[in-house]
């Protein structure tokens, strides 16, 4: 089967998830074309990256001529599909944030994926995340194009369905794929019930360098933590800086590394003198998926007190590293990280309960610890193990293109 993935940046540091569901699906045989909107090379640090790059074709590294030339190519060729899409374009463009100019915008890359599809012969397309990737699909689909399915990550998705016209990209589509049952919720709240068996729960998923046996799968009992994550609004970065103030007050010893980058990091950089924390908290910038992975070994758990999510990919990874998580009863974290038994969930924007668990977790024995960690193992492999979940996914590309 002749598969291609599209999405509106590929590879990037942050979405590591989608070069594992690619590569995991090659190993199961199937040819998979990558394509996407644009990258940024320098950006990428990881290896892997670095050769997914190689591996995938830009439309914006194409001529803005070229763009034209390819929608008066297929309006000549079929005006009627051309102006049924364009008026579907216009409507969409005067509900969104967006606007108009940059709907139709997508419908001239649409148009170049469009000739990219049939000069590669695919017979399906899979986009990530329900917002311009899946409108750039959507209308070569509307064109003429493959048959295509999305993956729905939230919380960009959930947080303005109606302006991204996510019941219209569900409804083309052969099927929908959400990454939790929270997920699959939300996209229930937006589509008639007839159209629920098109929602698939396909979870992202780690592979054997961080599910295989290793020594690492131990537990740390360093005064190290650590939070991994953009530093923007939605991540809390912020509130744990006042609980990190907190317990320095209380004299409890404890450093954190804020491992990324973002918008916010000038005022994470104020935060941090305000509260004289210089000594105690570190901002890494972006690293690669392998730093990373080292940073969760020398941590003794993972911090992430987030507004609003999906599923984050790195709680995974800790979780399969033995680190205990710290995160908030929000999206589909709790369906992961279980209180008690694996970490600590608090409720969101509450700066007492996050310090309280941060407290909880900085005091715990090494046995707790690594009795935590063997339950945190134990969940990943069994819900987001890559070859499994990759699995799930190709039978849904095999029934969707059957029927």
């Amino acid at each position: 089967m002749k598969v291609a993935y599209f999405t509106n940046q590929y590879p990037k540091v942050s979405h590591s998830f989608i070069r594992r569901e690619i590569l995991a699906l090659e190993q199961l045989g199937y040819e998979i074309e990558r394509f996407a909107l644009r990258s940024d090379a320098a950006e990428l640090v990881d290896r892997l990256d670095q050769d997914e790059f190689t591996k995938t074709a830009y439309i914006l590294s194409e001529p803005k001529v070229a763009l034209i030339f390819s929608g008066l190519t297929v309006f000549l060729r079929q005006p009627v599909k051309f102006i049924k899409t364009l008026l579907l374009v216009v409507k969409m463009g005067f509900r969104s944030d967006r606007g108009v100019l940059k709907h139709i915008a997508y419908l001239l890359e649409a148009c170049v994926l469009l000739k990219w599809q049939k000069q590669k012969q695919i017979q399906h397309i899979h986009a990530h995340f329900g917002t311009n990737s899946t409108a750039v699909v959507m209308f070569a689909y509307l064109l003429g194009g493959a048959g295509y399915s999305f993956t729905v990550h939230g919380p960009e998705e959930f947080d303005k369905p109606e302006f991204i016209a996510l019941s219209e990209k569900i409804k083309h589509s052969r099927f929908v794929v959400a990454i939790s049952s929270f997920g699959r919720s939300q996209l229930f709240r937006w589509i008639p019930a007839e159209q629920w068996p098109k929602v698939k729960i396909v979870r992202c998923g780690l592979g054997a360098d961080f599910l295989g046996v290793n020594e690492e799968r131990v537990p740390n009992t360093s005064h190290q933590l650590i939070c991994v994550g953009r530093l923007c609004e939605q991540k809390g970065q912020l509130l744990l800086l006042e609980s990190m103030r907190t317990l320095k007050q209380e004299g409890i010893e404890c450093q954190l590394v804020l491992a990324g980058d973002g918008p916010m990091r000038p005022e994470v950089e104020r935060r941090i003198t305000e509260y004289e924390l210089q000594d105690r908290v570190k901002i890494t910038g972006w690293i690669s998926s392998e730093q990373v992975k080292s940073l969760l070994i020398e941590s003794r758990g993972l911090v992430l007190p987030s507004f609003a999510e999906g599923l984050p990919v790195v709680i995974m990874e800790a979780l399969a590293l033995s680190r205990p998580v710290i995160s908030t009863y929000i999206a589909g974290i709790p369906e992961l990280v279980i209180n008690g038994k694996n970490g600590w969930l608090v409720s969101a924007g509450d700066s007492d309960a996050l310090t309280k668990a941060m407290r909880d977790l900085l005091s715990t024995e090494e046995a707790m610890l690594l009795s935590m960690g063997r339950g945190g193992y134990e969940a990943v492999n069994t819900q987001h193990n890559i070859d499994t979940e990759a699995a799930i996914l190709a039978r849904h590309f095999a029934e969707a293109l059957s029927e």
